[in-house]
Order: C-alpha cells, then structure tokens, then sequence
C-alpha cells in the first residue's frame, strides 16, 4: 500500500471502531474530511500498531464512500417495499415517539423491542438502556453482544463470581504456556497476535498450545496443535483436568483456601479419561497428555479464547469448564496466568458495563436480584425496574415472528445480516407494525425493512468512551463533524426519551420527586458521570476516574475507585478474593454435551463459521474498499479436498450447501483447513454482497440463512458456529461474469444498483476489488473495482437479454465505440472487452469485460484486468471463450499482503533466496518486498510459506 502523506491540519486521538482490542488511533483531517490514520504510539493496547482494517480506516471515511453509502438524513417509507423519502428530524422523531407510545398504550409495553450493538459507545448504550428499563418499563433490549460475548459473561460469573477478565495484555510476556481454543487470533484480533509473536520471540522457552476443528494461521504457529472435533470443548478440559490430577499437576492449597465444589467437579471429571477424551476429541493421547502438563507444569498459563466457545449451545459450560483448569492450579491472578475472553467487538465490554442487555442492569447488577433492581431504580429517580425478564436477541425476533412484538428499534446493528435462521428474522422484520433503523450506513440489509431510517453518526464523528477486552476504558473523540444530518446516538435516544415522557404521562407521574426528566444530558459527559456514580462500590467501580484523567494519564483499566490513585488494576484476583457471597470461586461441575445438531446421512457437514482477516461482520465498512478484499476476493464455502473430490468438484464450481432452515448458492474452494466432513464459510457474506433465489423463487438471505438459533439455555447465545448442512452440486448453464475499474463516486453506486437484479437470478455475487494502483488513497479520482457473477439453469427471454445486457454495459462502461465485441444471440453468447491505454506510455490495458452465456475465458482475463497487465499484443484474441489463455498470460497469483500489494508467487521466487532462521529469512523477505512490515496481519501467512519453502542451495 502506498502510504499518503497529507498536509494535516489536525490530529485527533480515539480508537479502532473494529475489533475489542482496543487499539488507539490518530485520525488527520483537513478542512472537516478525514485524510489520514495511523497507530497511536502512546495507547497501551497497540503501541502504535493497526492491523489492515484498521490502517485503512480513513479510505472508508472518503468523500466518495460517504456520498455512496451513509444515512445522510432521515428517510420515511410510507409503504413497505416502498422508495424511502426524506423527512425532516422533527417529524421523523415525532412519529417514532407517537408509534412507539400508540403501542404501548394497546399492547403494553413488552409489546416493543430494542436491538442495539457492540458497536455503540458507553454513553449510547446507557441512555438506550434508561430509556427502555427505566421509562417504557421493558426489559426487551438485548444487542448483537449477545452474539459474542454473552457466553464469557456467564462463564465469569458462574465461576468467578462477576463479569471481569482478570488477565491484561502484558500477561502475553509473562506467560510460559499460552493456550488458544475457540479463537483464530491472528485474523480476528490481529495486533494481539502481534504481541503474542514479540512475546514468543522474547521467551523462546514460550509453548503455544491450539486448539480448534480448522487449522488457522493461529494453528500453524503453534507448538502443539489439537485438532478437536466440533462441539467437543468441555471433554477437552475435563479430560486435562483428568491428567492434571493424576500426575499431581493441580495446586490442593489454593483449590481449599480459595475455591469451592471441587469434589463434585472430580466426579465429572473422573470419568474424561485420556483414552475417552482422546476418542471424543478425535486428538491422540499422546497430544492430550502433552497439553495437561504444559499447562498444569510450564506455567504460569494464560488461556485465550473466543466466539469457539461462545457461540454454542453450550457456551457457558465451554467458558466455565475452561476457568476450572485454572482454579485447580492456582493460575490465575499472577503476571503470565488467567483466563482471557477476547472480545469481538470494540465496546461489547462497555456495554456490559451498563447493563445494555436483556438481562443485565448497570454496573454489573443483576435483573434477577431485586436489591439490583432496587438500587438502579433508585438512581434513575423511577418507581421500580419491572423484574420481568427481557427477550434476548433470538427470542426477539422469534417474538417479532410470531407477531407478539409489534415494534422494533434496531440502532447501529444489521439483524437482517448477523442473526441466525434469517427465515424467522425477515418474517419478524415484516410482520412488525413499525419498525425504527437507527444507523450510519444506508447499504444494509435491515435497512430495507425500515419504516423509517434515522441517520447516526458514526467513526470520527463520535464522542464517549469504549471498554476493551482488558478492562480498559478509552476517550473516543470527533475528529470531523458528522456527515450530512446525522446525529450521535446518545442524542436520538434522549430525544425519543423526552417525546415519550410527554406521550406517557402515567410513567411520569409516578418519577421519584424532584426528578424532572430521566435525559436531562447536554453532552456525553454528563451520560458519563451518571454510569460512573452508577459504579460506586461494585466491582467495576470508576469513581476516581474522569473524562479529564483520560485526556491526561490516557486509558485506564477498571476497577479505579475513587481515592484509588490515577492508575487501575491491571489483574484481578491476586490476593484469592472473588466477587461471591463466600469470597470463593466455584468450580462448574459441568456435563459435556454434544453439538445441538449433529451431522446426518440427510445433513451429512459441520458447518463452521468465522472470521475473514481483513473484513468486519457485515461488511458495511470494510465492503467499501477494494484493497481489502484482496486477501479472499469473493463468497466460498472451504471443502476438504476428500470431500471435494467424492462430490466431483473442482475449484470454483457452485453448490447449494443447505441446512434445515434455508440455502445458500455459494462456489466451492478446495481447503485443507478443516478436516473431511466439516466445511467453513466466513460470517460476513450477508445478502448484500451473496445472493439469489431458491427454486420456489424465494430470495436466498446468505450464510446465516444456514445457521441455527438455538442457544445456550444461561447465555442465551446462539450456536452459530455448528449447524449440520448438506452441499449437492448446482448446475446452471447460463452464467454471466461483468467486471470494471470504475470511479469511486460510482462503485458504489453501480453495486446497489446491480444489487436489484438478484431478484431474477439463482445466484448472485458483487464484491468489490482493488489493487496497489488502483489510487486507493483517498483521492477523488480513484478508481475501485467490480466484480459481478450471475447464473441461472436458463437463459433469460429474449425480450430480457437484451436490455440487460444493454444496462449492464452502461453500468459497467462498455459501451463505447472502441469496445470489442462478439455477439452469437442463437447461443446465448456475448463477449464485451473495452480497452483503453494509460496515458502513461505503458500501453494497453483492460478497463473493463462483460461475458454472458459463456464464460471459462474469465479464468485469465479477470487477472489481465485486476492486475493491470498490458494487453495490446493479445487484440482480439480477448475475445476468446477458451479457458486456456492465449499466449504468455500468467497471474501475479494469489495476494497475501494487502498493505504493499504482495503476492504468493512474488514471496516464492524471493524466499529461496533467503537464509538463516526463519525470523532472518522473515527478515529478509520484509526487507526486500516491504511484506509484513506495515500493519503485520500478513506475518502469519508469511511464516507459513517460509517453513514450507526451503533453501537454495546458495543459500546455505
């Protein structure tokens, strides 16, 4: 990636809006537009570090990205399915204010809903979850944390007493063995990878430990790399367990001085023997044994873990199961030990922290605990909070389905993308009376169920605080003003807040006196010090902290009490006290429990789904930038090649991979990752971007059309990583491949509109692309590639084909009279190449190709195009339909750095080259290509193709 460089007017201080590591940014503007990103050096969680999604940041914040897809002003359908039209903020707060309350005075108020997201600041998430529990009187708000993290909540709680990780980041350099499970962290918290590498490089004595069903990039860095099969987690530390205390690896003086259940928790366990677990598992012994004396001998230990424990049906015995290791041999609470939840988003944790989910209530108090709810009614000035559980994300939308809730306030969030079983989930969204979209981007599925859109400002433009994965809170600050009408969230929840009270005068009335209004906030600091007197006493208290400490002695880690000093805790547990009535952690004598749908002759896969390194959830972001989808270009389901060939297919070819609930029409990819029976689809791949129609002519929804809702009966989370599917081959004939470079004020704008023609097609796919000389650098006369696939078991009429084609060439610039063309109507074919020359003396090149009916010759020309080859030698030889290109056509190949453009083939002709160890031969290979030596994400893949490529002989 070329870096620009700016004349930077201003430089604003706040964080990665991205993952939950927290990472500090510095953002450059110029003249209110944002022009720059980078690490800032003096925030504690990066030290400077981004990863890809993060050091592009600013391109997404582009002129012509926001003209495209930001929510500039409120919009209003007065029809379903209807064009949205704008209206003005007054009349659109007006009408939700009144639709929300004509509800709740028919139905009451468990007839009303709100989503939310991980994604909101602490501020937002507060005033939200006054304005639900303390005014409408509904504990009917959960967000999409509930997708994430729910599970390591209880997991803490029912084993540690609170919601509180006790490790920190500086544990990575003091840890001996590091234990990874559920979590690929080298795509889904990059810059945390980055220090687990330093820290391995510091202490070569280190052991990494993996455990996961597919082989990541985490997994091939490991020492030891366990296999497991999916689903079979808490049989996993059961049997460690079982080998811990047969071989005297458990510490009994601080199981007695500081633990409780223990011997019900030896009875579970006595019967996880080396050979059943290995057996269960599908791991040798010999692996099992090795990983129960690292961890219980090596130590100290630090355990990571993520959404592979989380999102299952039995999540929380996963998480609880796992902090038994640690109880059992003291390891935790020390520098080097503990178990560590790694958060996936960037403010789930704050989010937590004021109790913004069904239920929870502020500052880590519980809805079941009547002195709780007593205490945070008394602080919000209302009579009572209503003790009546609140439907958490899945039962919502089931609810929504069923027609029990009437309306829905989805706020910074893509429902009809993220959550499981779609069917249910857009059968909710259109049996809803009104439905309210709260969000900054204009692009997203929910948004096409939205009676009426409110634009929300959104990364650059906010002002509040975020909590990461190690308790550490952080200033988010604005850099630029928000974009077009858009207002902070924490302002639309208040002013909805205000309009109700005057709509429900009943609820008023019985407020506690003196207490005017429940928002009477001016600024999120004012939101901030409420949730922070909110904390007094608790375990999370941060009543010595201030907005004013932020700005000096920058982020701090709760708790910090008032009178505790200018600095908090960075570990928790230390002296052996927990959070429970007896000051005692408890051991989880939990029963392993298989996956809720098991693979069948009729189902005969595990799917698993996860994360893409360089794209984030929906893709509403991260989809606007071509560079970024250079590292996986489109939609695949990952087969094992087993697999693969008993189907008898070949890379690229399209499967319809289907499951008890829905479909998806998706091309296969070879992929040794997993093992045979288990394929793997990345989570983001929603509609937007993967879609179609099933033969009963319903539109396919993408990958969570396949996953399931059934969840975890403490947590409530989903099992979105197992669901039992079947893959058959899909033959459809007729296939059309358009692809252009094209100005980035209308990429956009050409995706959406293509978007429309789904409708009419089997299958469908536009991603976008870009390469290290498409000007991706903010500049308004970039170009960003488009990449369009359809495909259908016949071709269209007649009357149809030609209109299409003559739109999509329109649309895709290949209409002008130098075009190349070839037309057979009897066949259905069509051929379309524009070439154009640089202006530059560097020749021809392709700008852009339209292929209908037959298209094996895509397989070459889509690289002579995305790399910008020359191609005036080949004339109208473009014009092939064959498969084999002609003449001297060869591929850059398969990219692997994003940042500097690097491909594989590029790194395999350097590395052979290179000597030494292979953090020289690293060093070398960064040297020469610049790979891996800007944001990092790429050192993984890199080390991979350093083992498995040896020297030249000169080179020893």
């Amino acid at each position: 990636m070329s870096i620009p460089i700016h004349p930077v007017s201003q430089q604003t201080r706040s964080t990665c809006p991205y993952c939950g590591t927290g990472c500090g940014v510095l953002i450059g503007s110029v003249g209110g537009q944002i022009v720059s990103v980078q690490g800032d050096p003096e925030h504690p969680a990066n030290f400077g570090r981004l990863c890809t999604k993060g050091s592009t940041l600013h391109l997404t914040a582009a002129a012509s990205v926001t003209q495209q897809t930001r929510l500039l002003r409120p919009l209003h359908r007065a029809q379903r399915g209807g064009e949205a039209q704008p209206i003005a903020w007054d009349a659109a707060m007006a009408m939700a204010a009144e639709r929300f309350a004509d509800v709740i005075r028919r139905h009451g108020p468990q007839a009303v809903g709100f989503y939310g997201s991980g994604q909101l600041l602490t501020e937002d998430y507060y005033v939200l979850n006054k304005l639900v529990k303390g005014l409408v009187g509904t504990n009917n708000l959960d967000t999409n944390s509930r997708l994430c993290m729910s599970s390591a909540v209880a997991g803490y709680k029912a084993t540690l007493g609170s919601d509180a990780p006790p490790a920190c980041y500086e544990d990575f350099d003091h840890a001996e063995t590091l234990f990874i499970v559920g979590a690929n962290t080298a795509w889904a918290h990059p810059i945390l990878f980055r220090r687990i590498e330093d820290a391995r490089a510091a202490r070569p004595s280190q052991k990494l430990i993996v455990a996961d069903p597919r082989r990541t990039e985490t997994a091939d860095m490991a020492d030891l790399y366990l296999p497991i099969r999916p689903g079979s987690d808490v049989a996993l530390f059961h049997g460690l367990l079982h080998i811990m205390l047969a071989e005297n690896l458990v510490d009994h003086g601080y199981i007695a001085r500081h633990t409780q259940g223990f011997e019900a928790l030896q009875a579970v366990v006595a019967a996880h023997t080396p050979a059943a677990v290995a057996e269960t598992c599908g791991i040798p012994v010999a692996d099992l044994l090795q990983a129960a004396r690292w961890m219980g001998g090596h130590t100290p230990t630090l355990s990571l873990y993520c959404q592979g424990l989380n999102q299952s049906s039995r999540g929380t015995d996963k998480n609880a199961a796992l902090i038994n290791l640690h109880l059992a041999t003291g390891q935790i609470g020390k520098p080097g030990a503990g178990p560590f939840s790694l958060t996936g988003q960037p403010n789930a944790m704050g989010g937590r922290e004021v109790g913004g989910m069904a239920n929870l209530l502020s500052a880590h108090r519980d809805l079941g605990n009547a002195q709780h709810r007593e205490e945070v009614a008394a602080l919000w000035g209302v009579p009572e909070v209503p003790a009546q559980p609140g439907l958490t994300a899945v039962e919502m939308f089931e609810a929504a389905a069923r027609g029990e809730l009437k309306a829905l306030w989805i706020a910074c969030t893509n429902p009809a993308q993220s959550m499981p079983d779609q069917a249910t989930v857009r059968r909710a969204l259109e049996r809803a009376e009104f439905v309210v979209v709260q969000e900054a981007f204009a692009t997203t599925a929910t948004c096409d169920y939205a009676d009426l859109l409110l634009p929300a400002t959104t990364w650059g433009e906010k002002d509040g605080t975020v909590t990461n994965s190690e308790r550490r809170i952080s200033r988010v600050r604005p850099a630029v003003p928000p974009a077009g009408e858009a207002r902070h969230d924490w302002a639309i929840f208040t002013e909805l807040g205000r309009r109700l009270e005057a709509l429900l005068p009943e609820r008023v009335a019985a407020y506690r006196p003196g207490v005017g209004t429940l928002f009477p906030y001016a600024a999120p600091e004012s939101v901030w010090l409420e949730h922070r007197e909110s904390t007094r006493g608790r375990d999370l208290d941060i009543t010595g902290l201030s907005y004013a400490l932020l700005d000096t002695a920058g982020p701090q880690q709760w708790p910090l009490p008032e009178g505790g000093g200018s600095h908090g805790q960075q570990r928790l547990y230390a002296d052996g006290r927990f959070p429970t009535a007896d000051g005692r952690a408890k051991f989880a004598a939990v029963a392993f429990v298989p996956p809720k749908e098991a693979a069948d002759a009729e189902y005969p896969f595990s799917l698993n789904t996860g994360r893409l390194r360089d794209q984030w959830h929906g893709m509403s972001r991260t989809g606007t930038l071509g560079r970024l989808f250079g590292h996986v270009s489109e939609p695949a389901v990952d087969v094992h090649p087993d697999d693969m060939q008993r189907l008898g297919l070949t890379d690229g070819d399209l499967v319809r991979v289907r499951s008890r609930r829905g479909e998806v029409l998706i091309p296969a990819l070879t992929s040794g990752a997993q093992m045979p029976g288990q394929v793997h689809i990345a989570m983001h791949w929603g509609s937007e971007f993967l879609s179609g129609r099933d033969a009963g002519g319903e539109r396919l929804q993408g990958v969570n059309a396949l996953t399931q809702p059934a969840f975890c009966p403490t947590s409530k989370q989903p099992e979105l990583k197992h669901a039992a599917v079947a893959i058959e081959p899909v033959a459809l004939p007729w296939q059309l491949v358009a692809m252009a470079w094209l100005p980035a004020g209308k990429a956009l704008v050409v995706r959406e509109a293509v978007a429309a023609l789904a409708r009419d097609f089997a299958f469908f796919s536009c991603v976008p692309f870009g390469d290290e000389g498409s000007g991706d650098d903010g500049s308004a006369d970039r170009q960003v590639g488009v990449l369009l696939r359809m495909a259908s078991a016949k071709a269209p009429e007649a009357e149809r084909i030609a209109p299409l084609i003559a739109q999509l060439e329109g649309w895709f610039g290949v209409q002008a009279s130098d075009t190349l063309r070839y037309d057979d109507a009897a066949r259905h074919q069509h051929r379309a190449m524009r070439v154009a020359g640089t202006g530059e003396g560097e020749g021809e090149r392709l700008q852009a190709f339209l292929m209908v009916g037959q298209v094996a010759s895509q397989a070459w020309v889509r690289p002579l195009l995305q790399e910008r080859q020359p191609v005036q030698a080949l004339g109208t030889r473009l014009l092939s339909p064959s498969a084999q290109p002609p003449g001297d056509v060869v591929s850059r190949g398969k990219q692997v750095c994003t940042c500097f453009n690097v491909s594989e083939p590029h790194i395999m002709a350097f590395l052979p080259q290179c000597s030494g160890t292979e953090g020289e031969r690293l060093g070398q290979l960064q040297g020469a290509l610049k790979c891996g030596t800007n944001c990092g994400s790429c050192v993984p893949a890199l080390r991979k193709l350093i083992r498995e490529t040896p020297m030249a002989i000169e080179a020893l």
